[in-house]
């Protein structure tokens, strides 16, 4: 396919296409910074969605494909790496059959084993599963080797991210107890299972969508309420250690369409590499009825006072 057009502003909403001309398909992802190169990894859903009826809310799902992986050096243009972890066609029973769910894959780089380590959500097409998945690779555009699925500390795991701390620590957050309470775990040396710690914040509050990160001294979480696949109002709090206990401090966004999330689902927050104060809050505008053409939102801000803003942009330039 002709290669598309350079790209020289993100704007939000709008398709987006990688070098080849294609949608980017990396739904529910997260960025990994690594030797002067961004990696957007995500769930690719470029499939045909499948709806289920349900008395209470129709449920939406595309079959597994993998875990897409795009490179970058300038967060505007992207390459497409291809899969990185992908679907096992051949065995109903594996945690990867297009039958199964796999959401929310996110990695980081561990120094101390030289892998390149990937955790994500899975479950089974009623949600009744929700288990986290690891994987690992020797490189950041893979192949990852599926390791197994399990539940942290016993307790069930959906919407789920990863944090790494200066001091190399890294962190899984994930909601649980059918989604009313959200976990963090410290995570052993080698970032595959639980070290032993763990916090239950927001009890019975029903945040999903966690994105962390940090500025200065203090850690930050951006998360949204429980409203299937529709948009609802973010909130964001502050701690001073990675368990918590956090501060809810309210709405991150303002101006119009604030109260949800400009139509948008958090996913991740993406410090911007030679800034100590520059962020790009990364969200999914889901398409229910289509979700391979869900749309990404990724605005820009700053923390002043240790207060987010983030205000809508139709376009911007770093």
């Amino acid at each position: 396919m002709q290669k598309t057009q350079v790209v020289t502003s993100i704007k939000s909403g709008e398709q987006w296409l990688d070098t080849d001309g294609n949608l980017i398909q990396a739904h529910g992802g997260g960025i990994l910074f690594d030797k002067g190169v961004y990696y957007w990894y995500g769930a690719n859903m470029d499939i045909e969605t499948i709806i289920i009826p349900d008395e209470v809310h129709d449920m939406a799902r595309t079959d597994v494909i993998g875990v897409s992986c795009y490179s970058s050096t300038d967060l505007m243009n992207w390459k497409n790496e291809g899969i990185v972890l992908s679907a096992v066609v051949d065995d109903a029973e594996h945690d990867l059959h297009p039958s199964k769910v796999l959401e929310r894959p996110k990695v980081v780089y561990n120094e101390r084993t030289k892998q390149y380590v990937m955790w994500m959500h899975i479950d089974h097409a009623d949600y009744s599963y929700s288990c986290a998945g690891v994987a690992i690779s020797d490189h950041p555009t893979g192949p990852f080797q599926y390791l197994r699925s399990f539940r942290p500390h016993d307790a069930m795991l959906r919407d789920m991210t990863l944090f790494q701390d200066d001091d190399g620590k890294a962190y899984l957050y994930y909601s649980s107890e059918n989604n009313s309470t959200l976990y963090i775990s410290l995570l052993d040396e080698e970032y595959l299972q639980p070290a032993g710690p763990f916090t239950r914040n927001f009890i019975d509050k029903y945040r999903e969508a966690p994105a962390v990160f940090k500025h200065k001294s203090k850690y930050y979480m951006i998360s949204s309420g429980c409203t299937w696949w529709d948009p609802n109002e973010a909130e964001y709090a502050v701690a001073d250690t990675p368990l918590g206990p956090w501060e809810v401090k309210g709405n991150p966004c303002i101006g119009k369409d604030a109260d949800k999330t400009f139509y948008a689902q958090s996913t991740h927050v993406l410090p911007v590499n030679g800034s100590s104060n520059t962020f790009i809050f990364m969200a999914d505008r889901w398409k229910e009825e289509d979700l391979g053409d869900s749309r990404y939102i990724w605005l820009p801000f700053t923390i002043e006072d240790n207060e987010v803003q983030i205000q809508w942009l139709d376009y911007w330039q770093l």
